[in-house]
C-alpha cells in the first residue's frame, strides 16, 4: 500500500510501465555486520530484498546492483567522504569483508554492477544511460539507506524520467523515524512507495505478458 500524501498536497499516483528494472542499492555487508561503522540492523529489509530479487529474476527483467568504491584516501569521494568518515570502509582493498555484497544478495551472472561514490546511484555513473539503452521506463528500488542513497536515487530516477517504485519492505534505515519520514515524503512528491506484495504482483504480471 502507498504511504498517504502530506496534508495539503493532492494525492496522485504514477502508473508503472511495462519495461521495468530492479535496482538494488548498496546492499553490502557494511550495513549488515554488527561492529561495522555503517551497521544499520536491516535484516528484515535484506530478507524482503532477497524475495524481491528472486521475483525480478523470475520475471526476467534487468537487475542492476550498486556498491560504493573509493580510491585509497577517498579523494574521489569529495565532500561526502569528508562529511562521513565511516565511508572509509569502502576504500579499495581496505575492508573487503564489509565491501562485499550481502549473503543472498550477490549479483548473478549477467547482472550489472555499478560502482558509485555519492548517494544517488545516478550521480556520476552510467546508470541512466544503461536504463535508457535497455528501454526501461520503471525502476523498482531496494536497498539502503532509506534516508540517504534510496531517497537520492529515487529523486534522481524521477528527474531522469523513470517511474520510481520504492519497495517499502526491501529498503531500510538505522532508525524507524527517518525511514518512515522519507518514505512519506517520497510518496508525496517523487515516487510510488509500494509493498513487497504489490511489487511481486507487478512482476508476476510482467512475467505473464
Amino acid at each position: 500500500m502507498s504511504t498517504p500524501g502530506q496534508p495539503g498536497l493532492p494525492e496522485h499516483h504514477l502508473q508503472p510501465g511495462r519495461r521495468a528494472a530492479l535496482l538494488v542499492v548498496d546492499f553490502v555487508r557494511a550495513y549488515l555486520v554488527q561492529g561495522s561503522p555503517l551497521y544499520a540492523g536491516v535484516d528484515a529489509a535484506r530478507e524482503a530484498c532477497s524475495i524481491l530479487l528472486a521475483a525480478a529474476r523470475a520475471a526476467r527483467i534487468p537487475v542492476i546492483h550498486t556498491n560504493v568504491v573509493y580510491q585509497r584516501g577517498g579523494r574521489d569521494g569529495g565532500v561526502f567522504f569528508r562529511k562521513l568518515p565511516a565511508l572509509s570502509c569502502f576504500e579499495q582493498g581496505l575492508r573487503p569483508d564489509l565491501a562485499a555484497f550481502g549473503e543472498g544478495l550477490e549479483p548473478a551472472s549477467g547482472e550489472t554492477v555499478i560502482s558509485k561514490q555519492y548517494a544517488s546511484a545516478f550521480f556520476g555513473t552510467s546508470l541512466a544511460a544503461t536504463l535508457t539503452s535497455l528501454g526501461v521506463d520503471t525502476v523498482l528500488i531496494a536497498g539502503v539507506s532509506t534516508s540517504g542513497c534510496i531517497r537520492a536515487t529515487a529523486v534522481d530516477a524521477c528527474q531522469h524520467g523513470f517511474i520510481p517504485l520504492v519497495v517499502r519492505d526491501a529498503v531500510g534505515d538505522r532508525h524507524p523515524a527517518p525511514h518512515e519520514a522519507n518514505l512519506y515524503d517520497l510518496q508525496s512528491k517523487y515516487a510510488e512507495v509500494i509493498s513487497l506484495e504489490a511489487a511481486q504482483k507487478y512482476l508476476a504480471g510482467l512475467k505473464q505478458a
